[in-house]
């Protein structure tokens, strides 16, 4: 696991997800967990009834906590469903329709019946006021401080819960925007303001008018959604720090989450990418795919050289599953993953063209899969898992829920088997192979959009429905690896409690480097240091803390840019040329080319304050292997023949290290199960992971 990042004691992490509540406890005799269906009317319920749960069965006391941390998708949820608060946006004079006309362009040139999506903040809801700031930061009109008094009455008069503040060229001069805010909260008390000088200090207006107006958005309900929390756990005894993931890997404040909450979009996703990080520097493996697959989407992250990608943009709630552009884009420091709706809870049915189709939509935790017995009638994949015979009906989430088969079959006939006239056992082999075939379609435009491949990776499986999938993905994506680590059902949360406190800092300055001032890129540095330093120390006050920064350069005439890192060092006369190398050497890994004679400028700059990584233990040798009895054996339909076959079940935790399984078989624990086609065979290394390989000439079904 690694050293505690934060003293001594026990450490808790919650994650909530669309179907489950995960909570992991590390303490001193070692790890425990456990799987809640989440409660969507009151997320903070399904947590701190976990948090009960996990205390008595382990008898751990609440004083002895030394740290929780905690990753969720509530922001993410409340774009998608629209569920947000009452927020009005005031801009510049002449550019309140800046959000709707967004890109000017159609992200599908062909599609007569595309659809765009709809700004959060409504046009009756969107002001104006004069003032105007010039591209290098001089004023051109003065803000008219007496216009924002006015449209404080009006907006009083609206009953607006939350306002984004967005003026042009705001991230090179601020002032307008804090004048503006000022007035705005001295008239407003009680409403969140959020200004995109803040919350997004960068070049490109619409973007960054995007991501302000979804920090107000979700704003008010994650601020009440934290308090809860924090009152909750402080009634339990638990007066230790609460923090929270982040998307880009790292975690930070309760104060920093509640002010800049959009950083959270996808803070639990990124606690799964950290875990995936750690267990390929375990087993050293150089290029891996993370794949986490829960109740509700499934997650792909391709990790090469043991670090994840990190991106500065993401959209939210696109409108087509894979079209760039088709949703809310996010200008924020984030895991470059890829997230469909590919999960447990995925509905099928059957379209206009008598095919199967699973997902985007979930049934999520209520009513969720129709086994679940709660009153769900759709067809899911854990519904064809359950009819497939993958899923100990008695065993699903640690015993939390038992599943009932035979809803899960009547479902599926009645949806997939009746319409289309074939088998049951057919039609659930039908939905799972749709879905994953989704998400090795997902892998493989990820890949292609990173300029990347498939060759020579392995895959690393968690999430709860992952390891019953992985061996499937891996045959569609020519995988032969997969590792599938301890306590793999509630891998994001374990990854919490690996991750890193850290905070990262941009500022667009625009440079051409024949034009390159030293003194202005190292005030800039210097000024990133101070800020994320403040906001690390809160949950960090001594640890080492370890500074990254990265340019974001391009060719002159270029539209877009290419992250490049860059050392941390005090710049001088000359250092042009380093970065002109270091610009060429990140884009000909990119392109595989170079564009010669022609200058580079830098756009972006930024900087990333981490604590120091805690040391990680590699794979032991095992000394000598055997091959376990089962437990029991169960009846799996085997898609490729058409028949039932005979499995052996084995339990991860009888298991010591050295153990060889060939497949098919199940391994099964609390809160995932393993399966091992016939064309795979697994064994458990030094550290207790299941790792699968393809069987000399095997060929999974």
């Amino acid at each position: 696991m690694g050293d505690s990042l934060i003293g001594g004691g026990a450490r808790l992490a919650v994650d909530i997800g669309g179907t489950f509540t995960d909570v992991v406890l590390e303490h001193a005799n070692g790890q425990d967990s456990l799987k809640l269906l989440t409660t969507p009317d009151a997320p903070e319920r399904a947590v701190l009834e976990g948090v009960d749960e996990i205390l008595n069965r382990t008898g751990v006391s609440a004083t002895d906590m030394t740290l929780v941390i905690h990753g969720t998708t509530l922001a993410t949820n409340a774009l998608i469903e629209r569920k947000g608060a009452r927020t009005a946006l005031v801009t510049t004079d002449g550019f309140r329709d800046s959000i709707e006309m967004a890109y000017e362009h159609r992200f599908e040139q062909y599609d007569l019946y595309m659809e765009r999506p709809q700004p959060l903040v409504e046009r009756d809801r969107r002001f104006s006021v004069p003032e105007r700031m010039a591209a290098d930061g001089t004023v051109l009109m003065d803000l008219d401080e007496r216009a924002v008094s006015a449209l404080a009455v009006e907006l009083a008069g609206l009953d607006v819960e939350a306002v984004a503040v967005c003026f042009l060229h705001s991230y090179v001069n601020p002032d307008h925007e804090h004048r503006a805010g000022a007035i705005l909260r001295e008239a407003l008390p009680g409403v969140s303001i959020s200004l995109s000088a803040d919350v997004c200090p960068e070049i490109r207006e619409y973007d960054r008018m995007s991501t302000a107006c979804a920090n107000a958005y979700v704003q008010p309900m994650m601020a009440g959604y934290l308090n809860q929390l924090e009152d909750g756990l402080r009634d339990r005894g638990l007066v230790c720090p609460l923090l929270l993931m982040m998307s880009s890997g790292g975690v930070t404040t309760v104060a920093t989450a509640t002010a800049i909450p959009i950083r959270l979009v996808e803070s639990g996703p990124a606690g799964g990418a950290i875990l995936a990080r750690d267990i390929a520097r375990e087993n050293d493996l150089d290029k891996i795919l993370s794949f986490d697959m829960g109740g509700t989407t499934a997650k792909i992250t391709l990790i090469d050289d043991f670090q994840p990608h990190i991106a500065r943009s993401f959209e939210v709630a696109r409108m087509h599953r894979f079209l760039k552009g088709s949703g809310l884009p996010l200008r924020i420091p984030v895991i470059d993953m890829v997230e469909i709706g590919a999960g447990g809870g995925s509905i099928a049915d059957v379209d206009a063209m008598r095919r199967i189709r699973v997902g985007p939509e979930s049934a999520g935790s209520v009513p969720g899969p129709a086994c679940y017995g709660n009153g769900g009638t759709a067809p899911t994949v854990t519904d064809g898992d359950a009819v497939l015979g993958r899923i100990d009906p008695a065993r699903f989430a640690g015993g939390k829920v038992t599943l009932e088969p035979k809803e899960a079959a009547a479902a599926i006939v009645r949806h997939i088997g009746e319409v289309l006239e074939t088998e049951t056992n057919i039609a659930a082999a039908g939905i799972s192979e749709i879905v994953d075939e989704h998400m090795a379609n997902a892998a493989r435009v990820h890949a292609i959009e990173n300029g990347k491949d498939m060759v020579g990776r392995s895959l690393v499986a968690f999430g709860g429905a992952a390891p019953l999938h992985a061996t499937r993905l891996a045959d569609k994506l020519g995988i032969k690896r997969i590792v599938v680590p301890q306590g793999a059902g509630v891998g994001s949360a374990i990854g919490f409690l690996r991750a890193q406190i850290s905070y990262e800092m941009v500022r667009t300055r625009y440079m051409d480097l024949r034009e390159f001032d030293p003194r202005a890129v190292n005030e800039i540095y210097s000024s990133m240091r101070r800020e994320a330093e403040a906001v690390v120390r809160l949950g960090a006050p001594d640890e080492p803390l370890v500074e990254t920064r990265t340019a974001f350069m391009r060719y002159r005439g270029q539209g877009h840019e290419i992250m490049v890192s860059i050392p941390v060092k005090e710049f001088g006369t000359g250092d042009d040329a380093d970065l002109a190398d270091w610009f060429g050497t990140a884009y000909e890994k990119l392109f595989s080319r170079t564009i010669p004679n022609l200058g580079v400028e830098v756009l972006t700059w930024t900087l990333s304050l981490a604590t120091d990584r805690p040391s990680l233990a590699t794979v032991p040798q095992v000394e000598s292997s055997y091959q376990p009895e089962p437990m029991g054996q169960r009846r799996l339909f085997d898609p490729a023949s058409g028949a039932w076959i005979q499995a052996g079940v084995y339990a991860r935790g009888d298991m010591r290290p050295g153990a060889m399984i060939p497949g098919p078989a199940v391994i099964v624990e609390d809160e995932t199960t393993t399966l091992v086609t016939n064309g795979f065979d697994a064994t458990i290394n030094g550290l207790g992971q299941i790792v699968m390989t393809r069987a000399a000439g095997g060929v999974s079904s």
